[in-house]
């Protein structure tokens, strides 16, 4: 039976990631979450509701009823500018869906609590973002709420920007996101690593004016968190620095030569997948590599099988260049591989060990040189030692 071989897929991935010509780029899912000691989706809607109180739990439930945690947060949101104090909608008047609003954005701050994360796995992920020496910044993507990527990098004392100036109550600046790599509105430097967070953060909130800010730490208690865009057209101001982000995404998975890593996340966002795939079938030169923790989803099974540069790695199978087969397991793997009798990289937690250990910055011109003056300085000790031996 034909196989794919786990160990060509990585060398070659390693030397593709190697090239400083290319634009690379890495969407991450909630497993990133999950593999730091944080809830996933699934585990942080459940975190949420137990954490309610009587009427807030009944009521958020109300809003679940055929919707995720997301889309339920959006209705509330919803039903907050369309109601009034004195004319309920949707069950809520508009004080108490404000107050829904604060009390569930309360609940996901205390779940995303950065004391509970194992951070291992995302400082590897940090190190390397920190040490790619690409010719185009690394932009980096989340869906996710929490502070993990800003942390680790803030570690490695990688310098990134995500959209924000200023330190406190930073603002959002459409006009930096927007500058394109290389152009004369690219006041950015390169190796700025670029964080670009799709769906908010535990630490975004409204000011006064109805702007979203960053704030240095997550946001009060008192506070409703600017996590996942409200789609409602009555205030749009609130949506700027999602719609920017958006278009940013789709902006960055069309740039020629680009790498797209994907990891941890699981294909049930419509619109995110949309352009995945839309980016993938129009530029053939771009590779995007997935990684599946558990089963290929059939929504990406079928895009895989007719894009050969959308190629999916899970843990007994791969589709590669449009071909679907199962792993050959490798006889003498690297640390990582092969776990468990699968291929280990479908794991974001081995993923990010290998990209740390397979890339690494190239020396600054200061060590060069004092590695080629004491090289210089040594070789004519050797050679009069030989000569005196003689």
């Amino acid at each position: 039976m034909l196989t794919h071989n786990p160990e060509d897929f990585t060398t070659g991935l390693s030397a593709k990631l190697a090239s400083r010509s290319r634009h690379v780029c890495a969407f991450l899912g909630a497993g990133i979450a999950q593999a730091c000691g944080l809830p996933g989706v699934g585990q942080l809607q459940e975190q949420v509701v137990s954490a309610l109180r009587t009427g807030d739990k009944e009521a958020f439930q109300r809003q679940l009823e055929g919707r995720d945690l997301e889309g339920a947060l959006t209705r509330i949101r919803r039903i907050a500018a369309l109601a009034s104090d004195e004319e309920p909608f949707g069950g809520l008047t508009k004080k108490e869906a404000e107050a829904l609003d604060t009390a569930v954005c309360k609940a996901i701050v205390k779940a995303l609590d950065m004391q509970q994360a194992d951070m291992t796995t995302v400082n590897n992920f940090a190190a390397w973002a920190a040490r790619a020496d690409y010719d185009l910044p690394v932009e980096l993507f989340t869906v996710n709420y929490d502070l993990l990527l800003e942390s680790a990098l803030e570690k490695h004392g990688a310098p990134y920007f995500d959209g924000f100036v200023g330190t406190f109550r930073a603002r959002f600046s459409t006009e930096l996101v927007e500058g394109k790599a290389g152009s004369d509105r690219e006041w950015m430097p390169a190796f700025f690593v670029r964080l670009w967070k799709l769906h908010g953060s535990v630490n975004w909130a409204w000011d006064n004016d109805r702007q979203i800010i960053r704030l240095g730490q997550p946001v009060s208690e008192a506070q409703a968190a600017a996590i996942f865009p409200s789609d409602t057209k009555y205030e749009e101001s609130r949506r700027v620095p999602f719609v920017v982000l958006q278009d940013r995404f789709r902006r960055a998975l069309h740039e020629p030569e680009t790498i797209v890593l994907i990891s941890g996340y699981s294909f049930s966002d419509p619109h995110l997948n949309d352009m995945i795939f839309d980016a993938a079938s129009h530029r053939p030169r771009s590779e995007f590599q997935v990684f599946c923790h558990s089963d290929i989803p059939e929504a990406l099974t079928a895009h895989a099988l007719n894009t050969p540069n959308l190629q999916v790695a899970s843990g007994r199978e791969a589709i590669l260049g449009g071909v679907r087969r199962e792993w050959e397991a490798p006889k003498d793997p690297p640390p990582g591989l092969w776990v468990d009798k699968q291929f280990g990289l479908r794991d974001f937690t081995n993923l990010a060990a290998h990209l740390a250990r397979s890339v690494t910055r190239e020396p600054e011109p200061e060590t060069l040189l004092r590695k080629l003056l004491e090289e210089t300085v040594a070789k004519p000790e050797a050679g009069g030692s030989k000569k005196d031996d003689a």
